[in-house]
């Protein structure tokens, strides 16, 4: 039975490998998919069946119960609150990290000496460490991402200062906790440790401001990882080690790739990036000279058919509204006057690595017309009309123009040097880093205020037949 459930293993394995190569484009995004889930359900099936597993009436009502409560929030959620789900999710790996570093440490029937003994500890302290800091900033994350904590970096005095120092604390307790069995003194270590590592994760994300919030859910992505496989050692599961293992390096991949995109260091978001509270109104010396050009539905849907070329570039706004259906269709109509449509994708666009991806392939708009930001930036001076449905800090020209602005240096991608730019939004509040748009008052840009979706359809409504 073991060679049996090991080749179960193996081949689940392979499963998530190839649901990881699938999920590296939106064309093999469906199948990367169904391989996760068959990989899953073989790893389930196969641990289910392992000699070590007895309990199975508590088993199965706790899989009833999982899945129950899975199901209905897949069933309610909306892409709009995909982040927030995805930073909870990444709590309860962390939760369970945790729990089951705690269990492996009380268990009685664990008996072990010499280097067997300090390995096991090992993995036990790894384990709660990474799992608690994954606990407590994936909370933090869902509270900002929802706006139930503001979205403004908390700068507490010595902040780095604080983060070392526990650092250090925890690597000496750890020193000292490896080599002791279960005891008094063991277990006010182990019970320090993961109170310092609880309160590390909520201070790391809550000194992260909320333009970085992407590279966070990335990052936390690949703590879960991380935990997971520290906890697979624990357990002797090769398959949770090899999992763990590729979620962490893959979630560090992403992460980096996020930060690349916004032209930041890994360490410069960790420390504590650039953010506010999005939504208000800028104040003060951010306020940019100028008055903004209104414009209305009826215009844009004729300089829109009168243009050759049109990039269309979505942000939040655009998921906000639930708008992504109506410009698939107004794209239809575009094209089928052959004007040449094309999508202008930022990698921090929306709050999601691929949200607006994942939202155009939801409209059935073709991927061939949707292009990452590097691909495209160099075709705005040749494109008659950009079309931002909702974005803000991703096309902000401040950040190529201003050198002293706390967005100086992200790559943007640079709308205001199209012939004309139409900017859909509800209001001139500034974007999720809290910084202004001069974008907004540019003379070359038009602004059309509204719900997104409505504004849409009431341009198709006006494109000529």
């Amino acid at each position: 039975m073991s060679g049996v459930i090991t080749m179960a293993y193996l081949l689940a394995a392979v499963m998530f490998i190839l649901s990881l190569s699938g999920l590296s484009s939106q064309e093999t995004a469906q199948r990367g998919n169904l391989y996760g889930m068959v990989g899953m359900a073989l790893a389930i099936l196969a641990t289910i069946g392992s000699a070590l597993v007895g309990a199975y009436t508590v088993l199965i009502i706790a899989m009833i119960i999982g899945s129950g409560i899975g199901l209905y929030l897949a069933s309610r959620v909306e892409m709009t609150a995909m982040p927030q789900l995805v930073a909870m999710l990444h709590s309860f790996v962390g939760l369970a990290a945790v729990l089951i570093g705690w269990g492996g440490y009380l268990d009685p029937r664990i008996q072990l000496e010499g280097a067997a003994h300090i390995i096991h500890n090992t993995e036990i302290y790894l384990g709660i460490f990474i799992g608690a800091i994954t606990l407590t900033g994936s909370i933090v994350a869902f509270g900002k991402l929802q706006g139930k904590i503001s979205g403004r970096p908390l700068m507490l005095p010595g902040r780095h200062w604080l983060n070392l120092g526990a650092l250090i604390i925890t690597a000496l307790f750890g020193l000292l906790f490896v080599g002791k069995h279960h005891s008094g003194s063991a277990t006010f270590l182990l019970l320090v440790m993961t109170i310092i590592a609880l309160l590390v994760g909520i201070h790391l994300v809550a000194a992260i401001g909320g333009a970085d919030m992407p590279v966070v859910i990335s990052m936390l992505n690949s703590y879960s990882g991380w935990a997971a496989s520290a906890t697979g050692f624990m357990l002797g599961n090769d398959l949770l080690i090899v999992t763990g293992a590729l979620v962490g390096s893959s979630g560090a991949i992403l992460s980096y790739i996020m930060c690349k995109g916004m032209n930041r260091s890994f360490i410069s978001v960790i420390a504590g990036g650039f953010g506010s509270d999005g939504g208000s109104a800028a104040e003060g010396d951010d306020v940019p000279e100028g008055e903004p050009t209104p414009t209305s539905h009826e215009e844009v849907a004729s300089e829109l058919a009168e243009a050759k070329s049109v990039i269309i570039v979505p942000g939040f706004g655009m998921a906000v509204a639930h708008a992504q259906q109506a410009v698939s269709e107004m794209t239809d109509n575009l094209r089928k006057k052959g004007i040449e449509v094309r999508f202008g994708i930022h990698p921090v666009a929306g709050r999601l690595p691929g949200h607006m991806n994942v939202l155009l392939a939801e409209a059935n708009v073709s991927y061939d017309i949707v292009l990452e930001m590097d691909e495209i930036n160099e075709d705005f001076p040749e494109t008659d009309v950009a079309l931002v449905i909702g974005a803000n800090d991703t096309v902000n020209p401040d950040a190529v123009e201003r050198p002293n602005s706390p967005i100086a240096g992200m790559p943007v991608l640079e709308v205001w040097k199209a012939r004309r730019c139409v900017v859909m939004k509800r209001s001139m509040g500034s974007g999720y880093a809290g910084v202004a748009n001069p974008l907004f008052v540019k003379e070359n840009t038009r602004m059309l205020f509204g719900d997104a979706k409505e504004s849409v359809q009431e341009i198709i409504r006006h494109l000529p037949k």
